[in-house]
């Protein structure tokens, strides 16, 4: 590989074939400059720049990372089965790392562990992801001799779950999760129901309105359905439809954006499956 530019002692831009790659290792931009070839001795980790990002400006943020902490997380999710989701999104495993640097530091500095917000919504609504950020934590507090407090796994959690917004902010995700619950709510009172939350349709729904934020946040509503189907399910499940249009109508109060008739429709089947008996 070839260098393309030197960021700072610890990261470099290479190309490497067609592709542009960054790479992260102690020392592997020491006395380096562009043209020369990479000292593959020195790499810990290869970032391939995904979703159109720009090198440079990821390049920029790992730079304030230590290399070692990038191989602690990454070596850290390879063994509780994330190595796919590590390999395929790097702006996941670079908010992790930043993370727990800064987590790390807070320890250090005698700094009390941060109670995070919604973390009994995380622990529901999110069951798969807390899991895994407990799973994590666990693997990490293995190489850092138990230094992480506890309530990291719910951070954890949530940039499993931001990771598929593409973005490394959790405002995002922290709206998106009251947002769940208000919705939620909407069915409840309209039903005079009490859903549980852990049921396979309750489940479903939380899923689909996880998808239906990232069609929102990337303007790219469903709008392909013919009339005479979203008309159909309209007429079939009115309460579940009127139900659905409050909904729609929370969403547009909260993420500023209007749900396309489809997406009404999609929102309208799943209000009659969780409020079916089965869905209880």
């Amino acid at each position: 590989m070839e260098i393309l530019r030197v960021f700072n002692n610890n990261v470099v831009l290479a190309k490497d074939g067609r592709r542009e790659v960054i790479l992260t290792g102690r020392g592997l931009g020491f006395k380096a400059k562009p043209g020369m070839r990479v000292d593959d001795s020195k790499v810990v980790r290869v970032f391939v720049p995904a979703d159109g990002r720009d090198p440079d400006h990821m390049a920029q943020l790992l730079g304030d990372i230590p290399p070692e902490i990038i191989k602690l997380v990454a070596d850290s999710m390879e063994e509780i089965g994330l190595g796919g989701e590590a390999a395929q999104t790097p702006t996941l495993v670079m908010a992790l790392a930043d993370h727990v640097c800064g987590a790390l530091r807070r320890v250090r500095n005698g700094i009390p562990a941060i109670p995070y917000p919604l973390t009994e919504e995380v622990r529901s609504l999110y069951e798969r992801e807390y899991t895994q950020g407990g799973a994590l934590l666990a693997a990490l507090n293995r190489r850092l001799d138990g230094a992480l407090p506890g309530t990291e796994a719910v951070a954890f959690a949530l940039h499993l779950v931001n990771a598929g917004f593409s973005t490394g902010d959790l405002s995002h995700t922290y709206a998106m999760t009251g947002v769940i619950q208000q919705l939620l709510a909407v069915i409840e009172s309209t039903y005079d129901v009490t859903l549980d939350e852990h049921s396979v349709n309750v489940g479903r729904f939380i899923t689909h309105l996880r998808y239906l934020f990232v069609r929102i946040h990337q303007h790219q509503q469903l709008e392909r359905e013919p009339d005479a189907i979203v008309k159909s399910i309209t007429q079939s499940y009115p309460k579940a439809s009127d139900c659905a249009r409050r909904i729609a109508a929370l969403i547009e109060l909260r993420l500023d954006t209007t749900l396309t008739e489809d997406e009404v429709a999609y929102l309208t089947l799943h209000v009659a499956r969780v409020t079916a008996p089965t869905g209880r």
